[in-house]
This record gives structure tokens, sequence and C-alpha cells, in this order.
């Protein structure tokens, strides 16, 4: 019993001095209680919902006010044609378009068939089909409270108004074509940070980095022929996914390859700053590892939309999804891929990973200067 106490006590003081594992044992249970807890959240917000009437009717605004008073779509845009909705889906600027076709309201007063249409935009399969679950819903509600307000009039009961679905970019709601984008990210992501991570971390514990250190090279030289390997390697194995997935789940391509490479560098890079400012944290490869998962692994599953829909997530949470770089190349790829749209449409989300990118960078490379100092 003395022995297993003295040898507690020597494990204590132990961990007493590595105190970032002893944060990240601390922290860590916490962390991921806090993400799981909110993040796991399938009731989905604030959807983007634009709206074309052309009725103008007092039954049509009844529908488009259940829609927007149902607490689940926020009205962003009123259409007035369909390339208005075709600008705001390219864009990303709405998910859901509803559609309310002339002489609806003469229909519900007379008794005839009536119906609306509701476009959705379908890269996400997940979020579409949550969102098509809701439309119906609304819909069904709002027919039936048009029917009781007019159980007086002659002419017998109305029939019910209608939904008219249609999924845009992913009309068979196909889960592969919105799980494989983020598997991409996911993969370039994790791979990025572990490779420049631990090969850096590897010459510290080896000792060879003290030598690094007296050589006559630069800082930002090191770092540029430490991460081009790696840079290359990254990119290949998105690219070898992005093509394995066309072959084995039909994804399509339905926009240049040129900016699919440009997108996918711009990521690759900021994975690899990634990282490279976790190995100026770390001092071997277990704390890189648990680092990498903590500001890499859990982020980009979690926090990016790959999973779980941003709008689903409270507020707070979703101020800290804009530090998360998987969160913009996901909507650049989708973009790419599945609607084939130029880059007009997703630019500010290569503007914003070459933010993330410069930061990451800069972050590493003051760090290493003042370790070589």
């Amino acid at each position: 019993m003395r022995k297993a106490l003295a040898v507690g006590r020597k494990e204590f003081r132990q961990i007493r001095r590595d105190l970032r594992t002893l944060l990240l044992l601390l922290l860590l249970p916490g962390v991921l209680l806090v993400l799981y807890g909110y993040a796991l959240n399938f009731d989905i917000r604030n959807i983007r919902l634009a709206t074309e009437d052309r009725d103008r009717s007092v039954e049509s605004r009844a529908v488009i006010s259940a829609f927007v008073n149902s607490g689940y779509f926020d009205l962003v845009a009123e259409a007035r044609s369909g390339n208005d909705i075709d600008r705001l889906f390219d864009a990303n600027e709405a998910r859901a378009a509803l559609v309310v076709p002339e002489g609806l309201g003469e229909a519900v007063r007379t008794g005839r068939p009536a119906s609306v249409q509701i476009l959705i935009d379908g890269d996400n399969a997940n979020l579409a089909t949550t969102v098509l679950g809701y439309a119906t819903g609304i819909v069904r509600g709002v027919s039936l409270s048009l029917q009781v307000e007019a159980a007086g009039i002659p002419g017998g009961a109305r029939p019910p108004v209608t939904v008219v679905p249609r999924v845009w970019f992913n009309p068979e709601l196909r889960s592969a074509l919105f799980l494989v984008p983020g598997l991409i990210a996911f993969i370039s992501m994790l791979t990025g940070a572990v490779s420049t991570a631990v090969s850096i971390v590897r010459e510290k514990e080896q000792g060879t980095m003290e030598q690094v250190r007296m050589a006559p090279i630069d800082t930002v030289s090191f770092v540029v022929g430490k991460t081009i390997p790696y840079f290359l390697i990254a990119v290949v194995s998105a690219l070898s996914v992005v093509v394995v997935a066309m072959a084995l789940f039909g994804l399509p391509m339905r926009g240049s390859w040129i900016e699919l490479m440009l997108a996918t560098s711009l990521f690759t890079a900021a994975a690899l700053g990634t990282g490279l400012l976790v190995s100026t944290i770390a001092d071997s490869q277990l704390v890189a590892f648990q680092v990498v998962a903590l500001l890499a692994f859990l982020p980009t599953f979690l926090l990016s939309g790959f999973v779980f829909p941003i709008p689903s997530m409270p507020q707070a949470i979703q101020m800290i999804t804009y530090i998360v770089p998987a969160r913009y190349f996901l909507v650049a790829l989708r973009t790419i891929v599945l609607k084939g749209v130029g880059i007009h449409a997703y630019w500010p989300q290569l503007v914003a990973l070459s933010i993330y990118l410069v930061v990451v960078l800069g972050l590493s490379a003051l760090r290493l200067a003042r370790q070589r100092a």
C-alpha cells in the first residue's frame, strides 16, 4: 500500500509539471459536454425563406404568414420571378422558396383544388428533408384553418390546399451527396493538421529541433520546407476522395475543376497552418494529437455544418462556428460540386479562409521566431 501511495504521489507531481496535459484533462470533458449538448439539436430554426406571391390575395398572404409565424422560417426575400429564386439559391441566400400560383384565392373560395409549390435547396439532404416536413405540416395546418373559416359558405367543404415540393441540386435527397463533401473537409483538416503537428513535434522529441535552430535558416524557409510535402499529399488525397466518390456514390461534378482545386488548396493550407500552430504549443506527439483533436477534429465534425445544421445551434455556438475553417470550405465545395455555380457565389468563403490562413501562419511564425530566439 505504501508503494502504491508513493507511485501515486510521483504521478501527481508529474502531472503538475505538465500543465498543458492537466488543462486538457480538466477542460476537455466540459468542452465536449457543451458542444454535444448544444450542437446535437435536430430542431432546425431560422431557415432562410424566399417567397414568390403570384396571387396577391388574402389566402396567399395567409399561407405566407403561416410559414413566417411558424418559428422555423425567416423571410429573407420576396422574389418577382423564377430568376430571382435561382440567384438566391446560387448565392446561398435562401434555403427554401415558397411559390404561390395565380388563382389560389379564387380556387379556395370556390371549393376547387389549390396547391402551392415549395422549392428546397437539396445540397444538404438532412436539412432538405426536415424543411420538407416542416412545409408539409404548415400547409396542412393553414389549409385546415381556411376550411374552418369557410364552413358556412355554400358549395360544400373545400378541398385542402396542398403543397407540391421540388428539391433542387439533389432531387432524390441522397445522403451521400450531403456527407461526401463533409468527409472531404473532415479528412483534409484532420490529416493536414496532424501531419504537420506531429512532424515538427517529432523533431523536438528527437532533439533535432535544436540543430535546426542553430542552422543558418530563417523561420519562413523552415515553415515552408516542412509544409510543402504535406500540402501536396493532402491536396492529392482530397481530390482522390472526390474522384472515388464520383465513381462509387455518383457524386456529380457540375462546376469547374480549377475552382475546386483552388478551394481545396486554400483549405488544405489552412489545415496545415492549424497543425503548424499546434506544433508550437505541444512538446510531445501525444499532446499534439490531443490539441489537434480539440482544435481541428471536434470543431470540423460538430461546428462546420458537416453533420449538424448550424441554424439549429444556439446563437452563442453559431458565433463560434465563424472561426471554424471547414464551415466556409463546405459551402464552397457544395456550391462547386452540386450547384456548378461560379466563384461569384462563394467568394466570401474564400476570403474567410484566406483570413484564417494568414492569422494562423502569422501566429505560428511569431511563436517559432520567439522559440528560436
